[in-house]
């Protein structure tokens, strides 16, 4: 009788601590979720370390648009970061680099850094062979993270932003390190999401989504319409 009774005090404990765990965790999602929205704190002499995701094709050309009228000075340091099968994404924005340092006589190493991840699932590959590169994708994101430790992200639809950005909101809940996410949609979305910005919308790890067209706004009330950046 007494052993019955010792083995329900345990289960008893154990399920009271489980709730306890639970609802914190709980409450630290719902208090990162509501704040996530808020503008950067304006610390307008101290710079923020910026991660910037690129992706293949239009991606990065629209993000180096982006990034050419971006406050250098503040954004800084800058770390690229492309899949590895994508050479020409990060060749691009180390000539964006060259010639800015170029024009403010600094060195490229003092202000940023380029970087490759290993991608999900490549175009074509097989669902079942993709769980395997996923866990590798996954866990070379987290190295990647902890490395880079950013302040901000920069991502506007390459899958490759996915791994990353949900890592960061983990951090956030977990209290590791509190990075805000900034998503850009690219202008070819007009009425419907990408399946990176939708994901990213759906479970709220993006502090701001923006998009180009109103009519996707409408469609995603808490997305931000900024008008065409292009």
């Amino acid at each position: 009788m007494d052993k019955c009774n010792g083995c329900s005090v345990s289960s008893i404990a154990v399920f009271s601590s489980s709730i306890f765990v639970v609802s914190l965790i709980l409450v630290r999602l719902l208090y990162v979720i509501y704040h996530s929205r808020r503008p950067l704190s304006k610390r307008a002499s101290k710079p923020v370390s910026t991660l910037i995701i690129l992706g293949s094709g239009g991606h990065t050309a629209e993000m180096l648009n982006l990034l050419a009228v971006l406050r250098k000075d503040r954004f800084n340091p800058r770390f690229y970061i492309a899949a590895a099968t994508d050479n020409m994404s990060l060749e691009k924005a180390q000539l964006l680099e060259n010639s800015l340092s170029t024009e403010n006589a600094t060195r490229v190493t003092q202000t940023a850094q380029f970087m490759k991840i290993y991608r999900s699932r490549e175009v074509g590959q097989s669902y079942i062979t993709s769980i395997w590169t996923t866990l590798i994708a996954m866990g070379h994101a987290l190295w990647l993270m902890i490395k880079i430790r950013p302040e901000v992200i920069l991502c506007n639809g390459p899958g490759t932003c996915i791994p990353l950005c949900a890592i960061a909101f983990i951090f956030k809940v977990v209290g590791i390190k509190w990075s805000s996410i900034f998503y850009v949609e690219s202008i070819a979305r007009v009425r419907r999401l990408s399946l990176s910005g939708l994901l990213l919308y759906k479970f709220r790890m993006a502090d701001q989504l923006f998009v180009q067209w109103p009519q996707l706004q409408r469609q995603y009330p808490r997305a931000t319409y900024v008008g065409r950046l292009m």
